[in-house]
């Protein structure tokens, strides 16, 4: 199953591709889509739904896997992150790629094991569990190669063999 991850954002979208299977992963590609800051908020959403649509094409992904949102002091930002979100999940809508979502208390969880893990902790688990000479950079890419990784071990959790969402709490 190829797995693209995405850790949404405005000015930075982190995306990360892996290949899972047979209780293995293996890294394909991550990187970063950036938006020039001062340019109206429109013309941003427009790069970031057109450059997803891009890598869609790229990588014909089987699943998206995109981090929910947790903002707790700059609600500005938060709206404007959200709105970049809107878009991204659009974007996989058009494109006929499941989405699915998940808490960054979830991604920590499934990649770390415990979900309080601090960023360094989850980016080198990231590169341990990927076999990786280096942690992917910049640090939005590592989130989205996490996030996909997330969905690859929930995806084979018996919840989701039998049609569950990948998000139910038990």
């Amino acid at each position: 199953m190829r797995i693209l991850g995405i850790d949404p954002g405005i000015a930075t979208v982190g995306f990360g591709v892996i290949d899972a299977g047979r209780g293995k992963a293996q890294f394909v590609r991550c990187g970063v889509i950036t938006t020039p800051a001062g340019t109206p908020l429109t013309s941003r959403l427009d790069r970031i739904y057109a450059d997803l649509g891009e890598l869609i094409s790229e990588f014909n992904p089987d699943a998206a896997a995109v981090e929910e949102l947790f903002f707790n002091t700059n609600t500005t930002t938060g709206i404007s992150v959200a709105e970049g979100r809107g878009v991204i999940l659009l974007a996989c809508y058009h494109a006929g790629v499941p989405v699915y979502e998940y808490t960054p208390l979830q991604v920590k969880q499934a990649v770390v094991g415990y979900g309080r893990a601090e960023k360094r902790q989850v980016i080198d688990m990231v590169r341990r569990i990927l076999g990786l000479k280096n942690a992917p950079k910049p640090d939005d890419a590592a989130d989205a190669v996490a996030i996909a990784l997330c969905h690859a071990r929930s995806s084979t959790s018996m919840l989701m063999q039998q049609g569950g969402n990948a998000c139910s709490t038990i």
